[in-house]
């Protein structure tokens, strides 16, 4: 069969080649074409456009692209009419997604959705595109279930990819720590991944862990990131910096400084205590973003599946030295704090469940295509 897939995001990129691969042990005459990246491409997919050249974020970069933006998505409409796969697999990145769902579904062709758009955090409205749009929805977040049954929509959860990278991490023998042991305790910093994430958060958790002694904070620098942007940043401070090997900071952390996103998913995983750290934009208030913006109780994907405040979250003007340092330090011992949050950890994985979601996936998208297509 033929599965064309749109991801946006190096993380879309990494969890579409991983369903692609699963795919392919089921369905030995697959062909793969896709808007993505190199990882989507080193397994097996005609790469048609790469996300680099459409990843833009926030509403300046957009607007100032959307020309770019626009094109891509003419091009990729026509490219899927073109190719006429049997499925569309859509990859989070869902500003993009939804308006390829929508003029695809109008062709005939289904239209699977792997990593649900967030909309319990914001852009509720989008349950209506989804209805009408996406044939199946295959979920990686176990509270998403409640959510979408309860706007009349069903869908399968299928477990957390997160779950099966680190665990290949750990199981490969050829990997080596990121760092070597000195006998201090590792404070990870992880201030992001966009430029915008890094630069409100990184100079707040810097000087948040100046002044502790006997510990060695690194940072782990995110990918796609050039060094030269986080000297600018760093200016005067001495920090360690790691380059593409997160999960090696975190095997070798105690504690840890997070901004909000996968990242504290990740560190929990790794059973790193932590503090999830978001400041927010110029103008921005806690108040604004939490009653106006965000939907939800909790930022962090730690709480939210945990349904409870397993990790602290400092937001807005919460997010500063003072309290980012008060946070942390009970952290750097054997305490309650400390304690509390392995226990939650501990919860949650049982939440998530087993490793096994690529292939959970790609086992369902090729039963349904074979069923569908036994009864056509």
């Amino acid at each position: 069969m033929k599965y064309y897939l749109v991801a946006g995001e190096a993380s879309g990129d990494l969890h579409a080649s991983n369903l692609m691969k699963a795919i392919a042990q089921r369905d030995k005459s697959a062909q793969f074409r896709c808007f993505g990246g190199d990882m989507m491409a080193a397994a097996g997919g005609t790469l048609v456009k790469h996300y680099r050249e459409l990843a833009y974020m926030g509403f300046w970069p957009v607007l100032t692209h959307l020309g770019t933006i626009l094109g891509g998505a003419s091009l990729c409409f026509k490219d899927i009419t073109d190719w006429n796969p049997d499925v569309v697999i859509l990859v989070d990145y869902p500003g993009f997604n939804l308006s390829i769902a929508k003029k695809v579904h109008k062709l005939g062709i289904p239209v699977y959705y792997y990593i649900s758009p967030k909309i319990w955090a914001w852009k509720s409205y989008r349950i209506k595109n989804i209805r009408r749009d996406v044939d199946e929805l295959f979920s990686i977040l176990p509270f998403e279930m409640d959510y979408f049954h309860r706007h009349n929509y069903n869908i399968r959860y299928v477990g957390n990819p997160t779950v099966d990278e680190i665990e290949v991490y750990k199981s490969d023998k050829k990997h080596k720590p990121a760092l070597e042991d000195d006998g201090r305790r590792v404070i990870a910093l992880l201030a992001g991944s966009r430029r915008q994430e890094i630069s409100r958060n990184l100079p707040v958790m810097l000087e948040a862990v100046k002044n502790i002694d006997c510990v060695r904070p690194v940072l782990a620098c995110a990918p796609g990131i050039e060094p030269e942007f986080y000297d600018n940043i760093t200016d005067g401070v001495e920090i360690e910096k790691v380059y593409g090997n997160t999960f090696g900071v975190l095997e070798s952390a105690y504690a840890a400084l997070v901004t909000s996103g996968t990242a504290t998913l990740e560190t929990a995983l790794f059973d790193v205590p932590q503090v999830v750290c978001y400041k927010l934009p110029m103008g921005w208030t806690t108040r604004i973003f939490k009653n106006l913006l965000l939907k939800v109780k909790f930022v962090s994907l730690v709480n939210l599946i945990s349904f409870s405040e397993v990790v602290p979250e400092l937001i807005g003007r919460d997010m500063n030295v003072e309290n980012a340092h008060e946070h942390l330090v009970p952290l750097l011992s054997d305490t309650i704090d400390r304690r509390m949050q392995l226990e939650g950890y501990s919860q949650m994985k049982t939440l998530l469940g087993p490793a096994g979601a690529p292939d959970r996936a790609a086992m369902q998208i090729v039963d349904l295509l074979n069923n569908k297509n036994q009864s056509n």
